[in-house]
């Protein structure tokens, strides 16, 4: 039997922390610290402050935001 595969955010977790050197939970409470603002805000603020890609950065936010609401 195989592991199922990841899908949807978690997918890029392993990428993004090979990439940037940081775990998912510095990067979610970065996230989380940027309340009130919406969705594209916060990508386009990792992006510029931090240097993520886009798909990394969008992953990300939607994770956090997920966790943060649900």
């Amino acid at each position: 039997m195989s592991a199922e595969k990841v899908k949807g955010p978690a997918s890029y977790f392993p990428s993004i922390e090979k990439t940037y050197g940081q775990p998912i939970a510095h990067w979610t409470a970065l996230v989380r610290a940027q309340s009130g603002k919406k969705h594209m805000e916060i990508v386009s603020w990792l992006k510029a402050e931090h240097g993520l890609g886009h798909g990394h950065a969008n992953a990300l936010v939607a994770h956090a935001l997920a966790e943060r609401e649900g």
